[in-house]
């Protein structure tokens, strides 16, 4: 394994923003030469399937600029600094949904793309959920909608639904329900 990692010699942050950094490294790689990766610092993100019962799932539509589309999401939201990821999760899902979860399961981590992005994203089932109020916050605008969750898996499989996130995590559920772990 230590053959194929790369040194970073030398680091040069090119962009400071709200959510996301950009830094620049020059590599030093395992046959010797040099190179430069571009890399997006991200402090990290949760994403929540909400389950009104074992066959309803709440997602949120939400229109997503970089890709200027209306999409179909789970709910999901950066994490605050040194936010541990369970605490964002309930306050996403209240915020966007306007649902609280008596049981919060965390289900897996992943990176959304490695090859440019530290990014994790921390995925939990949410269930036994209560209604209370949605709180949004100001630059935020979503639909809530409740999609049984055979559906969203249907979209998943069509090519309807296309964001990453929702597509690992609405699988990952329906596994686990259809195999009751």
């Amino acid at each position: 394994m230590k053959q194929l990692q790369e040194k970073v010699i030398h680091s040069e942050r090119v962009f400071t923003g709200r959510v996301v950094n950009l830094r620049v490294d020059t590599v030093r790689l395992p046959n010797g030469k040099t190179s430069q990766r571009e890399i997006v610092e991200h402090r990290g993100a949760v994403a929540i399937v909400p389950l009104l019962d074992d066959e309803t799932v709440l997602m949120i539509r939400q229109f997503r600029l970089a890709v200027n589309e209306v999409l179909l999401e789970v709910p999901a939201g950066t994490l605050e600094p040194d936010e541990p990821p369970e605490i964002c999760a309930a306050r996403e899902l209240e915020e966007e949904t306007g649902y609280r979860a008596n049981t919060l399961r965390k289900l897996f981590s992943q990176y959304l793309a490695p090859g440019y992005s530290q990014e994790i994203l921390h995925v939990f089932l949410a269930q036994h959920l209560e209604k209370t109020a949605q709180r949004m916050e100001e630059d935020e605008n979503v639909e809530v909608v409740s999609v049984p969750l055979h559906r969203a898996v249907e979209l998943v499989l069509s090519g309807e639904i296309r964001d990453a996130k929702t597509i690992a995590a609405l699988l990952v559920t329906h596994y686990l329900l259809a195999n009751r772990r």
